[in-house]
């Protein structure tokens, strides 16, 4: 799913990177082909690149159709799925929007192997969504609804982005808001939990071929933000994991995407996350996207995050506090990502329907700094892979 919400603005950064592009080939007085297949393929690599952003734009996203099936595999844990996702416009102005999300997670992590046995679940979510043009705005509203073993989640979104200074800038604001109840069958535990995210972006043409975006997100959560089912270690003893019940983070994030050569496209983007639970993060991502003739396009990118530990994780506390937490997601820790990606085209009728195969792999690699391997004694470190294959129409 995610590989489709990230590419839900495709269509919007395209036309509007042709624009600007058509200007600049103009004045340079190119030949007409070549100056039409430049155009497409640097907006297209720019626009594609761009949507991982999050920027809007006022156009509306294109009639669309994906199916997707994905696999997630390391540190013991096996999902995979399908997922769909349908959109239609109507009238020019209102688009539509369903998604079908599944998720079928076999889990044998160091976490459950190490407190309990292995076990099966199957998490499915369900999305609607609607986006409305009015003059140089869009406003877009979508709810999601998800419910695995013990834990059901709703969401609600509202975002609204408007072009300014004749297109050539961008400013988004979003606002979500999201409910949880948690729950833990075999002993009767039950309580929920609430967030509220706001977030703030503006996206920049700099040049006809270079863009660049930043965002800013709030996030606040209040209410049960552990699990029933993990132990925290103290003095070498398991003992309930017991979190703080609110928690603020802040993440401002940049980032810039630019065309190389009539064929060929970089983006580079840095993120910096912090909150009140004393975490700091750092990620960084760098890019190349390039067409190989007309209908082949490939991606490849390396990615690098590190986070310092919540205030309150511990290994194996040596005193008690009122809040302790053994979490990995919580402790110190630094991944790699490495992943690319392989669109192919297998079919098109201009003005009337296209259709796309994709491919992607991503390697990563976690390694954690205060969080022991107590089978082994050391810290502990895993690999994990994760591919995913689609097919996508525009109509």
């Amino acid at each position: 799913m995610a590989a489709i919400s990230r590419r839900r603005f495709w269509a919007a950064h395209w036309r509007r990177a042709v624009r600007a592009l058509r200007g600049q080939l103009a004045q340079r007085g190119e030949p007409l082909r070549r100056s039409v297949v430049t155009r497409a393929h640097v907006a297209g690599l720019v626009g594609g690149v761009l949507a991982g952003g999050a920027a809007h734009a006022v156009n509306l996203p294109e009639d669309r159709a994906e199916a997707l099936f994905h696999v997630y595999d390391g540190g013991g844990v096996k999902a995979t799925g399908p997922a769909l996702l349908v959109r239609k416009s109507m009238a020019d102005r209102v688009s539509l929007s369903a998604s079908y999300y599944v998720d079928a997670v076999s889990n044998a992590s160091i976490d459950v192997i190490t407190t309990a046995s292995p076990f099966d679940e199957r998490r499915t979510e369900y999305g609607l969504g609607a986006d409305y043009v009015y003059q140089d705005s869009l406003i877009t509203l979508s709810t999601s609804h998800s419910k695995e073993p013990d834990y059901v989640a709703d969401g609600a979104s509202l975002d609204l982005s408007q072009d300014v200074f004749g297109g050539m800038t961008t400013v988004s604001l979003g606002f979500s808001r999201g409910s949880d109840k948690v729950g833990r069958s075999d002993t009767g535990f039950f309580d929920s939990a609430r967030h509220w995210r706001y977030r703030l972006g503006v996206t920049q043409i700099l040049t006809p071929r270079w863009v660049a975006s930043a965002n800013f997100e709030m996030v606040s959560d209040s209410g049960y933000l552990g699990s029933p089912y993990r132990s925290a270690r103290v003095f070498g003893a398991a003992v309930p994991e017991r979190n703080p019940r609110t928690r603020s983070s802040r993440a401002v994030k940049f980032r810039t995407v630019g065309a190389i050569g009539t064929a060929g496209a970089v983006h580079a983007e840095y993120r910096y996350f912090w909150d009140t639970w004393d975490i700091q993060a750092h990620t960084a991502e760098v890019g190349y996207s390039r067409y190989f003739g007309e209908a082949w396009l490939g991606d490849a990118y390396l990615r690098y995050h590190t986070q310092s530990n919540a205030l309150f994780y511990s290994d194996n506390a040596r005193t008690e506090t009122t809040y302790i937490s053994r979490n990995r997601q919580l402790s110190s820790f630094n991944s790699i990502g490495l992943g690319g990606k392989v669109s192919r085209r297998l079919a098109k009728v201009p003005g009337e329907y296209e259709i796309k195969a994709h491919a992607t792999y991503e390697f990563k690699r976690f390694k954690y700094s205060d969080f022991t391997d107590v089978r082994t004694g050391a810290p502990y470190a895993f690999n994990a892979n994760v591919f995913q294959i689609y097919v996508s129409a525009t109509y």
